[in-house]
């Protein structure tokens, strides 16, 4: 049974439409939203394997979590990213993702995407497409299938590549996103940017972040400088510069012997801060600012308390006029705590 999400009933006087600026002058025009912290997997440099996920009760209903996303493409908010967790274990997060279209039928909204382990993709591919998504970013470190269930402890290596073959078919463009993990698949970059290139995928690499207590792995002995890999890379590959963004925080260059695009997420050896146009909601209402800060503010409470959303758009701007200038993410030997305590699920990958 397919249930529509009603349209909300928001009186629009209090709210204006003047667009989100922090106090670096940089327009927040990217929302990140988690809908959920579960996932199917339990990834070693994202999760310990025993993790204790919040109350269902505590959720944002699927309503909430339309009203908060409108509010924000209503103050400039061109791109809504949902993450989880996995986002397409929620239950009837399609119900979500249908009601949100409606902002790129009216031009408010430019792209409505999402990021996902792949293990839901097949089943959900042409309804994703059907609702105008046109780009999905889709977590895969190897293409080793052994590799694969050890990284992600749970995951089905046969099932995701079945699901990415899924949204290829609906023609959903797909960016893998592999995090460099040493030791791990330090050696498949090569065969990542030839398979992704073969395929006509995008490829980012990303670097470690020190996030949420992993169970015992030691995310120094993960962590891999992807300066160094660059460098190395550019041995036996043809790295050009180029100018092309998608509004996140990778920085790309074209692989000229395959035609395709490699990017790299450096939160460490470069932080990308200085453009930073992205803030971050969570399942529960929590908004954060920076992925590596703990300030936030809670949106919940003044959702619920005023339908008229004045209450809620004056948490928004005070909270944007919080944003940090940068984070402080690091990994060392003198610092064997993450940098920040909660879990990259909490926030949204």
């Amino acid at each position: 049974m397919t249930i529509q999400l009603p349209t909300p009933k928001i009186d629009p006087s209090p709210s204006s439409s003047a667009p989100l600026v922090d106090p670096f002058g940089r327009a927040i025009k990217y929302l990140r939203v988690s809908v959920t912290d579960r996932c199917d997997f339990r990834c070693v440099y994202c999760m310990a394997e025993e993790m204790t996920f919040l109350p269902k009760a505590e959720l944002l209903t699927l309503e909430e979590l339309d009203r908060l996303c409108s509010a924000f493409v209503r103050y400039g908010v061109g791109k809504l990213r949902l993450t989880g967790g996995e986002p397409l274990v929620r239950r009837d997060v399609m119900t979500l993702i249908r009601s949100l279209s409606r902002h790129l039928g009216t031009g408010a909204l430019e792209e409505l995407t999402l990021t996902t382990n792949g293990s839901q993709l097949a089943r959900h591919a042409e309804d994703l497409a059907a609702c105008g998504v046109r780009r999905i970013n889709v977590s895969l470190d190897t293409l080793d299938p052994a590799k694969f269930l050890a990284i992600t402890r749970w995951g089905k290596f046969d099932k995701v590549m079945d699901g990415i073959a899924a949204a290829k078919a609906a023609g959903i463009k797909i960016k893998i996103n592999a995090v460099a993990l040493k030791g791990v698949n330090d050696d498949e970059f090569d065969s990542l940017i030839r398979w992704c290139g073969e395929n006509g995928h995008d490829l980012t690499l990303i670097e470690v972040m020190p996030m949420g207590d992993i169970g015992g792995e030691d995310r120094l002995d993960q962590y891999l400088p992807l300066s160094q890999v660059r460098a190395d890379l550019a041995r036996r590959w043809t790295l050009t510069e180029t100018d092309y963004a998608t509004g996140g925080p990778a920085r790309y260059v074209r692989v000229e012997e395959t035609g395709g695009r490699l990017g790299f997420i450096t939160p460490l050896t470069h932080n990308f801060c200085e453009s930073c146009n992205r803030v971050r909601l969570t399942c529960t209402g929590t908004l954060y600012m920076c992925l590596g800060q703990d300030d936030a503010a809670d949106l919940r409470t003044p959702l619920r308390s005023d339908r008229s959303d004045a209450a809620l758009e004056a948490a928004i701007r005070e909270a944007i006029l919080r944003k940090p200038k940068g984070h402080d993410f690091f990994i060392d030997r003198r610092h064997m705590q993450p940098a920040v305590a909660r879990h990259m699920s909490v926030t949204g990958g």
